[in-house]
């Protein structure tokens, strides 16, 4: 059920430090969870600086773009992509900050309120995902918001992660326009 209390958003200055606290707070279980190797982890400093660069570059020219999810106009997580090939693809990642709103179907509004963001500011023709294929959450999103399965298959999905088994998934310009008629 949607909840209308939900919004999206580009990121902003001010979001640099929930984001760098979301890493660096998170404890070895949950980052090992979704795929992360705690080792891999940029500190405070490094965040703050990768961060702040996106958000100056212009979209054509941006390594990494931003999409802040809210919740009673409160940032709650993000979504983001990276592996930008602008006017092409793009990798999308999703992250719920706070444990006690994990699980409770915001989930799947949230990123069918990002994807017209990705999609058109980006100018893509296919968005992907490859969540680790031991986290739950993200693979039921990514089926419910109409993205297709692709195979499965190990790799180091990200230059946070470890070596894992992945789901690839894929959403093309075309199917999200199916979706939205």
């Amino acid at each position: 059920m949607p909840n209308n209390n939900l919004s999206v958003r580009e990121i902003q200055q001010s979001d640099i430090g929930l984001i760098t606290q979301y890493w660096l707070s998170a404890d070895a279980a949950f980052l090992k969870g979704m795929g992360a190797d705690i080792a891999k982890i940029p500190n405070k400093e490094e965040w703050q600086k990768m961060l702040s660069e996106q958000i100056s570059k212009p979209l054509q020219q941006k390594q990494s773009y931003c999409i802040i999810w809210q919740l009673d106009e409160k940032p709650i997580g993000h979504s983001n992509v990276n592996k930008i090939i602008y006017a092409q693809e793009a990798y999308m990642h999703l992250h719920i900050w706070t444990s006690s709103i994990r699980k409770k179907g915001l989930g799947i509004e949230l990123v069918k309120m990002t994807l017209p963001y990705f999609f058109e500011n980006l100018q893509l023709k296919k968005l992907y995902c490859e969540p680790y294929a031991l986290n739950p959450a993200p693979n039921k999103i990514l089926q419910k918001a109409g993205f297709e399965f692709v195979k499965k298959y190990t790799t180091i999905p990200g230059s946070l992660n470890f070596e894992q088994e992945v789901n690839l998934w894929e959403l093309s310009d075309e199917k999200l326009k199916e979706i939205n008629d």
